[in-house]
């Protein structure tokens, strides 16, 4: 069934007065829950995410907030002041019981706060990167961990957004909104199928860096100064194809002392983005 949410009402008064839900059967109730389904996400264009400060920095950073859960008895003038906040954007605020949080979250101690937020995702048409920024493009990431990951360690370097290549896990599901540590509000996402991507390079005129196992240069031999940069990274398991390969301006490596011979993708990603970072926006 779609979920029933409401577009925002106009303003409503200012005072930090909540509704109070006690039941798991309660209508909303349900249709948040039912945003822990990606296709019901995706039809309602929503998306949930946990923790009070969290919530807050979301909501002073302008982001749409269509509805504020929090548990019964909260008292802080953070939570107040969000309150106010959603109140003055039409959105609404529940007040509810600390089984109803638990359902939502699927904790056992869950936070005290959830925000629905609507989602941001531009096209790969938008994306225009300037001398000093740098972007990521992930090619097919399966796992929501290492998507959240690498968006928390984008927002650490000051990387300006990322490009999700083909069928990739939901940056908005909440395992992968989790390990965002809230940075999924400060980095931006964009989408593009492999095709999408490989046209929208060909009007790209800076630097393209990937990743690969046939790599000749050493990552940290690339001079990344004064340039665009888009780092393309390959999904966890098969590397980058041979076409985004092919794409690429260098293909770099990332020598290995030890007997592993691979590194974790957010961890390869974590690397490579401080490299970059170091010589490109002189990272301290």
């Amino acid at each position: 069934m779609k979920p029933r949410f409401q577009r925002p009402r106009p303003a409503a008064p200012a005072a930090p007065v909540s509704r109070v839900v006690t039941s798991l059967t309660n209508p909303l109730i349900k249709d948040i829950r039912a945003l822990e389904m990606r296709k019901v996400r995706q039809e309602a264009g929503l998306f949930i995410a946990e923790g009070l400060k969290l919530v807050a920095d979301a909501i002073e950073a302008g982001w749409p907030i269509r509805i504020l859960v929090h548990r019964s008895g909260e008292e802080k003038p953070m939570l107040t002041r969000a309150i106010r906040a959603t109140r003055q954007a039409g959105g609404e605020v529940l007040e509810v019981t600390g089984e109803i949080l638990e359902k939502l979250s699927r904790r056992d101690n869950p936070q005290t706060v959830i925000g629905v937020f609507e989602q941001r995702l531009e096209k790969i048409d938008s994306v225009k990167i300037a001398r000093d920024q740098i972007w990521i493009g992930l090619d097919r990431v399966r796992d929501p961990g290492n998507l959240g990951t690498i968006i928390r360690t984008a927002d650490a370097v000051g990387a300006e957004g990322i490009v999700l290549i083909g069928d990739t896990t939901d940056p908005f599901g909440i395992e992968a909104v989790r390990a965002t540590m809230g940075s999924i509000f400060n980095v931006r996402l964009a989408t593009a199928t492999p095709q999408a991507f490989l046209a929208w390079r060909k009007g790209f005129e800076g630097l393209v860096v990937g990743t690969h196992l046939s790599g000749r240069h050493d990552y940290r031999e690339v001079a990344y100064a004064g340039r665009p940069c888009l780092l393309l990274m390959g999904n966890e398991q098969q590397g980058l194809p041979d076409d985004l390969a092919a794409a690429c301006s260098h293909l770099v490596k990332i020598p290995m002392r030890g007997q592993a011979d691979s590194l974790n993708l957010a961890v390869a990603t974590g690397v490579m983005l401080f490299e970059i970072a170091r010589g490109q926006l002189k990272l301290g």
